[in-house]
């Protein structure tokens, strides 16, 4: 109590004296001092733990210091609000070959890593139609034997749980033949395989089977979107197949080269780790037999589509005739010939009726085993190429643009599929499409179960039984017999149009 009695009057007595404010000032000066060089040693310490605790890489990358890791903070923001917006656009290759991974570089080459893959969406489930995934920019390794993609993060996720989906690598997402495949973010660098094999461009993962080897299929469920997922690459994309057909790659290997330089990877029997930037998974299907440009890499169109085929098979027309300026000069017209159901029973009556018109008719059957560019070259001589309903039609991507397609529907309430699978893509196509639907009288049904079974009289009830009878009488057991007066001005709209 003495003490602090003591230090009361030396501090009035301080502040009595004239010695007051130095000695108060002086005091204030060395606190200050103290707290500022306390503060400054705690601050110096917590980035050098911080990067401790998050950097599991911190030996194989080294620190960038001063400006230079300023530099590489704000490259790494950009990027990275250009992967949220959507807006990163593909990698450009700047090599062709590939390089051998060096096998003492763990985790691979991170230079183009700008954004960690925990952040940005990779697979879409919510499509009707299609599963497809984008890695976008990464570390991105493949395990063909284990039917697994691998996101490498380039820190470890911390916190983040990291993400997995199984997906149908085909068009149709429901199609339960279709082996599923792996796509799996790691929690952390230390996980991933070591690289085998390392590409500076990007990979394209899909399956083949499913409904392949119908002819419109072929186009519909693999081609066209094949097309739409590969040309935005300039051919710099590696396709890598599960499920592989070597006779189907035999029969479109022509247009697999043009949207790919690198030989095919038979993915199930790949026991190789291959590295990329980026990797694509599954085939995108927009609609039947065509593409939508508002959803499709650098709005590409079907336009597009057929423009390539003429490119890769060198198609020679890229326009049908003009009878206004060739009055005297036939158009030329193909009947494509089935040889099972929905086959035109008068086929000769109809070429002698497209005769009297005006055209140069050819009946053609395209066989199964018909080379494909011998038959893109023949369809691409002609102007107009008329079928029923069912695969044969799909040989109008090979006709000019501006040419006329004429489909016969069958009997059985068969329009809107007709329209769907021929119609809205040949339209989109730039092409002309004009319709005839067979009647009763001309179905090979009314001969085999009469005018007054449900079949004939009563189609709308066939269609609520379900798809299986609808398949089964209307398309599996229908023949036509076209009645040529009502079917001439069908022909003559179709001389209209090329005028």
């Amino acid at each position: 109590m003495g003490e602090l009695k003591m230090m009361r009057n030396l501090t009035k007595a301080l502040f009595q004296s004239s010695l007051a404010v130095p000695f108060l000032a002086g005091f204030f000066f060395v606190l200050f001092t103290y707290f500022t060089v306390s503060h400054q040693f705690a601050y110096s310490e917590t980035p050098s733990t911080h990067a401790i605790q998050t950097n599991p890489l911190k030996d194989a990358t080294p620190a960038k210091q001063g400006n230079e890791r300023r530099t590489e903070d704000l490259k790494d923001k950009a990027e990275t609000e250009k992967v949220q917006n959507h807006r990163d656009p593909s990698p450009k290759p700047k090599i062709e070959k590939n390089d051998t991974s060096n096998p003492n570089h763990f985790g691979g080459n991170f230079e183009n890593f700008k954004q960690s893959p925990t952040n940005i969406p990779i697979c879409n489930i919510q499509n009707p139609l299609s599963d497809t995934c984008d890695t976008q920019k990464g570390d991105i390794r493949t395990r063909g034997t284990s039917s697994s993609i691998l996101i490498v993060p380039k820190f470890s996720t911390g916190g983040n749980v990291p993400q997995e989906w199984r997906i149908r690598p085909y068009s149709r997402k429901h199609m339960t033949s279709i082996k599923e495949v792996t796509v799996k973010q790691l929690n952390s660098p230390q996980e991933a395989p070591l690289c085998t094999v390392n590409y500076k461009h990007t990979a394209l993962v899909f399956a083949l089977g499913g409904l392949i080897g119908n002819y419109w299929h072929d186009f519909t469920d693999v081609l066209v979107p094949l097309f739409i997922a590969s040309r935005q690459f300039d051919r710099k994309v590696q396709l890598l197949i599960t499920n592989i057909q070597p006779w189907w790659l035999g029969k479109y290997e022509k247009i697999i080269r043009a949207l790919s330089r690198y030989e095919v990877i038979d993915f199930d029997k790949d026991n190789q780790v291959r590295c990329f930037s980026r990797v694509l998974v599954g085939l995108q299907m927009h609609k039947e037999f065509s593409i939508d440009p508002s959803r499709a890499p650098n709005g590409y169109s079907m336009v597009d589509f057929t423009k390539f085929l003429r490119s890769t098979f060198n198609l020679q027309r890229d326009h049908p005739i003009k009878l206004s300026e060739n009055p005297d000069v036939k158009p030329r017209l193909m009947i494509i010939d089935r040889t099972n159901y929905r086959k035109f029973n008068n086929t000769p009556e109809i070429a002698r009726l497209a005769e009297r018109l005006g055209f140069e008719t050819i009946i053609a059957d395209p066989k199964f085993n018909l080379g494909l560019d011998e038959f893109a070259k023949t369809v691409n001589s002609f102007d107009v190429l008329l079928g029923a309903h069912g695969a044969g039609l799909t040989n109008c991507v090979f006709l000019p643009t501006n040419a006329v397609v004429i489909q016969v529907v069958p009997y059985g309430n068969l329009e809107h599929m007709a329209k769907v699978d021929f119609g809205d893509p040949i339209v989109d196509m730039k092409l002309n499409y004009l319709e005839y639907s067979i009647s009763a009288e001309e179905s090979t049904l009314m001969e085999m179960f009469g005018k007054d079974h449900p079949v004939i009289k009563d189609p709308v009830s066939i269609h609520q039984s379900g798809w299986d009878k609808v398949a089964e009488f209307y398309l599996g057991k229908q023949d036509m017999r076209v009645n040529v007066d009502r079917f001439a001005p069908t022909l003559l709209k179709a001389r209209e149009l090329l005028k």
